[in-house]
Formats: C-alpha cells, sequence, structure tokens
C-alpha cells in the first residue's frame, strides 16, 4: 500500500464531501475533476473499503468513510492553512485582498462602503467578488455571509442581525385586507425566508409586554431575501423581510408595513470570516474592522425623521473600528 499520497488523497475527500461534488472540488482546487476523480479511488483502493456512495444526483458518505472524514478534513484544514501562510509571505501587500459576499448582502451593503474604504486605507487594493460559488469554494480572505459554517480554520466576526418586518404591496392588502392582529395573518399569503420549518412554521411577534406565536404554511419559503423581496413586490403576499430591503420601497410608497406596532424576530445574522491564518495580517483586520463600524449602522433601524447613522469621514471610520474592537 502506497502512503505516500494518502495525506493529499484525504484532503481531496474532504473538498469533495464538503463542497457536495467532485467539480466544486476540482475547482477549488484547481485540477481536473478526473484528478480528484482518481484520488478518491486511489484512496479506497489504499484503505480498503469504500468511502462514497455516488449517484448521478448526489454523494454520501458510507459508514467507513463517516470514520474516514474527520481525519480527512483535519489534513485538508492543515493543507488550508499552509497554502494561506506562504501566501502572506509572498509579498501580501503587492496582492489584492481578496473579498466574497452573498449577492443579495454585497449589492445593498458591501457596495457602498468599498469606495469609501479605498478612500480610507489607499494602500489595500481589493478584489470584490458577489458570487455564491466562491463563496462556497472557500477561495478568499474575506466572506461576508450568514450561516458561517463551524470549522477551527476559520474565524468568525459577528456584524449584525438585521432587523426583519412585515411588508406587502398597498395593492394586495386593499385586495386582501390589512391585518389588525397577528392571527389574522393566517388568512393571507405569507412569504418566508425560513424554508427548513415548513409545514409548521411559526411566527412569534411582540409588541411591549404581549406576545403572540402564529402558526403559518407559507406560500413561498426560500434562504435568499432577494427573492422574498422581489416577490412581496410584485404583489404576491406579505413578506418577512430585513428591513433595510424594504427602506426604499416604504419611503416611496410601494411598500406598506404590515402590523408595524408589532416586533417580528431579526433576520438571519451576517458574519465577517478570514482564515485564522491570517488573523495578524493588518489588511485583514483592517477591513473586517472597516465593516463592523459600518454595516452595523447599516443594519439597524434608521431613527423616525433620518436615515440611518454613517461615519462622517475615514477618521470616523477608523475610530469605529477601533470601537468595535474594544
Amino acid at each position: 500500500m502506497n502512503l505516500i499520497w494518502t495525506p493529499a488523497q484525504l484532503a481531496m475527500l474532504a473538498k469533495v464531501v464538503d463542497l457536495k461534488g467532485f467539480s466544486a472540488a476540482a475547482r477549488a482546487l484547481g485540477v481536473p475533476k478526473a484528478a480528484v476523480s482518481r484520488a478518491v479511488a486511489d484512496l479506497e483502493r489504499a484503505l480498503g473499503v469504500k468511502v462514497l456512495t455516488r449517484t448521478t444526483r448526489r454523494i454520501a458518505l458510507t459508514d467507513a468513510g463517516r470514520l474516514v472524514y474527520p481525519h480527512a478534513r483535519r489534513v485538508a484544514d492543515e493543507a488550508d492553512l499552509a497554502r494561506a501562510a506562504i501566501a502572506r509571505l509572498q509579498s501580501p501587500d503587492s496582492r489584492p485582498l481578496r473579498v466574497v459576499a452573498d449577492p443579495t448582502y454585497g449589492r445593498v451593503l458591501l457596495s457602498p462602503l468599498v469606495p469609501r474604504f479605498l478612500e480610507a486605507f489607499a494602500h489595500v487594493p481589493l478584489e470584490v467578488a458577489l458570487d455564491t460559488q466562491q463563496l462556497a469554494d472557500g477561495a478568499w480572505d474575506v466572506a461576508i455571509r450568514t450561516h458561517p459554517p463551524a470549522a477551527d480554520s476559520v474565524v468568525q466576526r459577528l456584524l449584525g442581525a438585521p432587523p426583519a418586518l412585515l411588508c406587502a404591496t398597498p395593492a394586495y392588502l386593499q385586495q386582501r385586507g390589512e391585518p389588525q392582529r397577528p392571527d389574522e395573518l393566517r388568512a393571507h399569503d405569507l412569504l418566508t425566508p425560513d424554508a427548513a420549518e415548513l409545514p409548521q412554521f411559526r411566527l412569534q411577534l411582540a409588541r411591549g409586554a404581549q406576545r403572540a406565536e402564529v402558526p403559518l404554511s407559507p406560500k413561498l419559503a426560500v434562504d435568499d431575501p432577494a427573492v422574498l423581496h422581489a416577490a412581496t413586490a410584485a404583489g404576491l403576499g406579505i413578506g418577512l423581510l430585513p428591513e433595510f430591503l424594504c427602506r426604499q420601497g416604504l419611503a416611496t410608497g410601494r411598500l406598506k408595513a404590515v402590523l408595524a406596532e408589532w416586533n417580528v424576530p431579526a433576520a438571519a445574522a451576517l458574519y465577517a470570516l478570514y482564515p485564522a491564518a491570517l488573523e495578524s495580517d493588518p489588511r485583514v483586520q483592517q477591513f473586517v474592522d472597516f465593516l463592523a463600524a459600518n454595516i452595523v449602522p447599516a443594519l439597524a433601524l434608521p431613527a423616525a425623521g433620518r436615515p440611518a447613522a454613517r461615519p462622517a469621514s475615514a477618521e470616523a471610520a477608523r475610530h469605529g473600528g477601533e470601537a468595535a474592537r474594544a
């Protein structure tokens, strides 16, 4: 049994499992798909057991694979850390800081901040991608996303949880009637962000000391807030949305808040992620601190009659970053 290449094969197995496919693993590793397939097949021959079951639609770990995977995951993590460490030695300031974000949050929250960051930190070039595939592949220095994976090799920085609200188009409410009490939501078409609880989605609301829990069967449940916003704006029902996506529609009258005096749970929390190997990289810390100082105000509900808080200058942004670290 040739053990020379076993660590590399284990790392490839971990990528295949984590990214749910040979093609995605090959893209992340920068090798042909055939090389990944061959590595896993060679690993199975070396171990004398099958570690994966494959169909045309999915892959799954066998019983033996479930025993092997934790070890494979550690090998892959160490390989990623080694690559990141070498990248830092190769003139780290000469290459752009690679930033990847979920497209919805990237367009609305990150895009306005990029010019301000470049103005404040002219020595840090950026390479920004709003791409869910690159987000999954892990080829980044900083990632902005919800629901981060648990991995010791990645540092998580909580940026905040966007307030959420219920809203609909005036035309929908005129046609179907506007709910006056939480339980009246059951007579409406609800558009929600959480598909995991279907068909037993339970919406919790609060108004002061009052609490209400409404069981619902959503007309649409999807994990992309942009899709929910589009469906709500099209008049398909009452949407449970991050408030920052609704500000323009509410301000122009294209959307109307529903049960505005009641509070609903915040949307999914937003995190900045970066490899543990880059924890001491000043460019990463500057960028993450800048995000913490500026995205948090953007996520907050604006005070009545004025827009959300925004640092007045690059210097204010830097001070905000220092406060976020404290």
